[in-house]
């Protein structure tokens, strides 16, 4: 089994930048696929961002490309989402996931194993 915990959520004004971080610990890190999905308030759960168990593949939603960023340190068994030029519709609870498989899925079904999930709230 794998534990995903995230962290760097928090309250920030319109055009401003979060870091999310995702650790995991159990199973070998290097043997999944990491994404993240959010979810906001009456909506259902949405891809965000993944990256190939080898950093070397990375997805992303068409609504973040070009403001966040999507990277791994298998080292450190830990995924990173690096928020910029954030909007009050990026607000939602943010959760990361793990699937074990080569490519990246942006279908939640793919994934195995969830984190609870980190507040990222954006004000106008």
């Amino acid at each position: 089994q794998v534990q995903l915990v995230e962290s760097g959520g928090g309250l920030v004004q319109a055009g401003g930048s979060l870091r999310l971080s995702c650790a995991a610990s159990g199973r070998t890190f290097s043997y999944y696929a990491m994404a993240w999905f959010r979810q906001a308030p009456g909506k259902e759960r949405e891809f965000v961002a993944g990256v190939r168990r080898d950093g070397g593949q990375t997805l992303y939603r068409d609504s973040v490309k070009g403001r966040f960023t999507i990277s791994r340190v298998n080292a450190k068994n830990t995924v990173y989402l690096q928020m910029n030029s954030l909007k009050p519709e990026d607000t939602a609870v943010y959760s990361c996931a793990a699937d074990e498989s080569f490519v990246v899925y942006s279908d939640p079904l793919k994934y195995e194993y969830w984190g609870r999930g980190t507040q990222v709230t954006v004000s106008s």
